[in-house]
């Protein structure tokens, strides 16, 4: 999309991985000038991200959070993308889920009944039904699930912003306050929003609100068997074509440095030897990334409590995928039309502590 220059935008998103990304096109279409400043070389955990929606998650396998609003959005919302972009990144996959146990296969039939969760459960199997797989009591196939090729997505939407996105380091002392907004780099807008991931929090304007940084490495390896779904079962694994597959993902608290690490490699391996009988024949490549996670695993949408003009749209962790479909129309009905945002999304939940 070629840019007609101007000397003043309604909005400057600070970040272009898949929140700023989402945020910025639905601007656009309502008609709104805006500029969006991606940073170069730094952990961008877009890109490094699975790209996994999964309407089912976490050990005890519970309906995600709003799942019943969140996935209907999913799909349609990356298709729009595909359609104006020229590309195909949005992969509809059912998830298959082996059993361990005769009690985890009956607490999955009681779940069938479960009209919250009912509506993902393609079939329940109670007798293995791949001999590639440690699935001895069967297993769930999930629906409306799936995974996302982030960085084609991201690629392709740079190509649709054009000259309205900037891959520069983003240096928020030369903001400037002035009558009508902000002042930067001799460019006027009217506002900010913040979507910059975990660079977020050492901003000025936010650094109150108490992100949960969360590293994640992730795998990929070469191996036999290619069902036609994913395998979700302490690790997730996704066919990227031929024999290579996406095996993730780690989640840690406390080595939040950047750089994969021996350990994280060996605890994917190993958690995919324990579901896949199939001999992994090499490693391809071993990436990480650190994910604007939340304390309360939330994520943080609204306006600055002193700053009428700055806004954050952040802190979608490790489903940002899942979320931020449903959660950009959210946000873009608060900037543009004054809408209400959810009490558990909105960050006045966290005004009262600074």
């Amino acid at each position: 999309m070629a840019l007609i220059w101007a000397m003043e935008f309604d909005f400057l998103i600070i970040g272009q991985g898949l929140a700023g990304t989402a945020l910025g096109y639905r601007l656009l279409k309502e008609g709104k000038n805006v500029l969006i400043l991606d940073q170069p070389h730094q952990n961008q955990s877009s890109r490094i991200a699975a790209g996994l929606y999964n309407p089912v998650t976490g050990r005890k396998m519970v309906k995600t959070w709003m799942g019943e609003l969140l996935f209907p959005n999913i799909e349609p919302f990356y298709r729009e993308l595909e359609e104006v972009t020229g590309r195909s990144f949005l992969n509809s996959k059912q998830i298959y889920r082996p059993f361990l146990s005769v009690e985890e296969q009956n607490e999955w039939m009681g779940h069938s009944s479960d009209p919250e969760i009912q509506i993902f459960i393609q079939k329940i199997f109670t007798e293995s039904q791949y001999s590639e797989l440690k699935d001895p009591y069967g297993g769930v196939l999930l629906c409306m699930s799936g995974w996302l090729d982030i960085n084609s997505l991201l690629d392709g939407m740079g190509e649709f912003f054009g000259d309205r996105l900037r891959v520069e380091s983003f240096q928020e002392g030369e903001l400037e306050k002035n009558s009508n907004g902000w002042s930067y780099r001799g460019i006027l807008f009217k506002n900010l929003i913040y979507c910059s991931g975990v660079a977020s929090k050492d901003s000025r304007f936010f650094s109150f609100l108490p992100f949960a940084p969360v590293k994640g490495e992730i795998l990929e390896v070469e191996q036999g068997f290619n069902p036609d779904f994913i395998v979700n079962r302490g690790v997730f694994r996704v066919h990227l074509g031929g024999k290579t597959f996406r095996v993730g993902s780690t989640y840690t608290w406390h080595d939040l440095e950047l750089g994969p690490t021996e350990r994280a490699k060996v605890e994917l391996l190993d958690k995919l030897n324990e579901v896949v009988k199939v001999p992994v024949e090499g490693v391809i490549s071993h990436k990480s990334g650190i994910r604007p996670a939340t304390k309360d695993r939330k994520p943080f949408l609204g306006k600055h409590p002193t700053h009428e003009s700055v806004y954050i749209f952040n802190g979608f962790g490790a489903k940002g995928v899942s979320l931020i479909p449903y959660f950009s129309g959210q946000m873009v009905d608060f900037l543009l039309y004054s809408k209400p945002l959810f009490g558990e999304v909105d960050i006045t939940r966290y005004f009262k502590y600074i």
